[in-house]
């Protein structure tokens, strides 16, 4: 009997268009390019005989068990997915696609983008829209202090800017 697992919190269900062609791209090379070529690996390591002490058997095996939890979860979360790429009727304001620059308390300047949670890039600056920051950024406009109850404690901001990328074709 395994161990009982709380389930896992789920994550808002929205993604920018650019975000959503890229989840599709990887299920599509994951699917007709990578798992076949694992598949065919793993078929070459089991005719070599005696699997227990094969590594290269073993390790197509994990590899290809990790291909299909990619993905079953990109198949069944694409779907859920729902496309959000208009610039809100408030653009002075921070929601969901805002890039955004912020002054902490010593007078450090941060840039992020807030996105869906399938994007998060930390070295990109992309922040999920689930992240702690990004909650406590949300309906926000240019002045505004407040603060965040991030993992390192609770720290003070000051919104600097605010912007939105246009959709392609607007």
């Amino acid at each position: 009997m395994s161990r009982w697992r709380p389930p896992a919190a789920s994550s808002t269900a929205i993604i920018s268009s650019a975000g959503f062609e890229r989840l599709k791209a990887e299920l599509e090379q994951l699917w007709r390019v990578l798992r076949p070529e694992v598949v065919r690996a793993l078929s070459a390591a089991a005719a070599e005989g005696d699997r227990s002490e094969n590594a290269e058997y073993t390790y197509r095996k994990k590899q290809l068990g990790e291909i299909d939890r990619r993905v079953r979860y990109l198949s069944k979360r694409i779907p859920s997915l729902r496309v959000v790429d208009s610039v809100p009727s408030d653009p002075e304001a921070i929601f969901f696609g805002a890039e955004f620059e912020i002054e902490d308390t010593i007078g450090a300047s941060l840039h992020y983008r807030i996105v869906g949670p399938d994007e998060t890039s930390a070295p990109l600056g992309h922040i999920s829209i689930d992240s702690p920051l990004a909650r406590a950024a949300l309906r926000k406009r240019v002045g505004d202090a407040f603060s965040a109850d991030l993992p390192s404690g609770r720290l003070e901001f000051v919104i600097v800017a605010v912007s939105y990328r246009r959709p392609a074709g607007s």
